[in-house]
């Protein structure tokens, strides 16, 4: 679907599950953002949960009770994508037999989500960084200005610093878009978050789909969903979890991703594998012992079970990737 409209009232927003340190930092961005009116820019990889995050910022603001409107910028031609954000009048291209509100508009004291933006022409561009500047805008085929108080949430899987230099993406429109940067990392990079995930999903799904609840996944099973790559991230591990329910059991599906994919390397950092550099037994452990209460797990105490099992030279996955994690979000 091109768009959705929603009230608070009319909707279960999604959680934001997790309690890594990346996804702790989120939280902080967005209770610091949700009332500054501020436009915020989500990136990460495709299925790490943008929507999700845009969702709760919209959630947690005053213009909750107000329209959200997503428009996903990579599902329609330029043409087209200008008449739907903006509108048009009638007669003012062929087939335009009736006026048509834009999303700018329908938008006016809510939020318009602006999905993967970093496929906007460049002609576009122009025309949004024009509304961002003067809240102002004319449908198509009109002389007059119409006026919206958006809030501005946009995403995007693509580098845009890297399109801005290539002359692909404006400068300019970057800036205004990013003034509050949010990034959400892979699911690879933080596998503390994985078990919770699963239980959020067993409780989802096994009450829609009129199941059984499936037991929880085995010590074995769980190293296997905790070393497997995710290149899917959230997304893929939400199919997943359906299917597991449907079929109600663990093995025949997840043995699919021992095929599927072989002990983890980041193929951007090089770094090894997690069935090399994180004793999963102790991360597993961690898990069991922590209550559901605590917000994050203990560095330290992972350092500290983990160097008996792994070479001092080396540095555990879980630690290296953390404190990656904190460097990486920003605003």
């Amino acid at each position: 679907m091109l768009d959705i409209n929603f009230k608070n009232e009319e909707i279960l927003v999604p959680p934001l599950i997790g309690t890594s340190k990346s996804i702790e930092r989120i939280r902080v961005l967005i209770d610091y953002t949700v009332n500054t009116g501020l436009n915020v820019l989500i990136t990460g990889e495709s299925g790490v949960g943008k929507e999700v995050v845009a969702q709760n910022l919209y959630y947690k603001s005053e213009r909750k009770n107000k329209p959200f409107i997503k428009v996903n910028c990579a599902a329609l031609p330029e043409g087209l994508l200008e008449s739907e954000l903006f509108g048009f009048e009638r007669g003012a291209f062929t087939g335009a037999v009736g006026k048509k509100r834009g999303k700018f508009d329908l938008a006016h004291q809510g939020v318009i989500f602006l999905d993967e933006i970093g496929d906007m022409s460049l002609s576009l561009q122009s025309k949004l960084l024009h509304v961002l500047q003067g809240g102002e805008f004319s449908p198509l085929g009109s002389e007059k200005e119409v006026r919206s108080d958006a809030w501005v949430i946009t995403a995007t899987n693509q580098e845009l610093e890297k399109k801005v230099k290539e002359g692909l993406f404006r400068e300019d429109l970057y800036y205004r878009l990013s003034t509050v940067k949010i990034y959400i990392p892979p699911l690879r990079n933080r596998p503390e978050d994985i078990p919770l995930l699963i239980d959020y999903f067993i409780e989802k799904y096994a009450s829609q789909f009129d199941r059984n609840r499936i037991s929880k996944p085995d010590s074995d099973t769980m190293k296997k969903l905790i070393v497997y790559n995710w290149p899917g991230n959230v997304r893929e591990l939400q199919s997943l979890l359906k299917r597991c329910i449907v079929v109600g059991n663990w093995e025949e599906v997840v043995d699919e991703l021992s095929i599927r994919d072989k002990p983890n390397v980041n193929p951007t950092s090089g770094q090894k594998g997690l069935n090399e550099a994180l004793n999963v037994d102790t991360l597993l452990d961690l898990i069991k012992t922590n209550s559901p209460g605590h917000t994050s797990f203990s560095l330290k105490k992972i350092r500290k079970e983990t160097t008996s099992s792994i070479k001092r030279s080396s540095h555990t996955y879980l630690i290296k990737q953390a404190v990656t994690d904190q460097r990486q979000v920003k605003y």
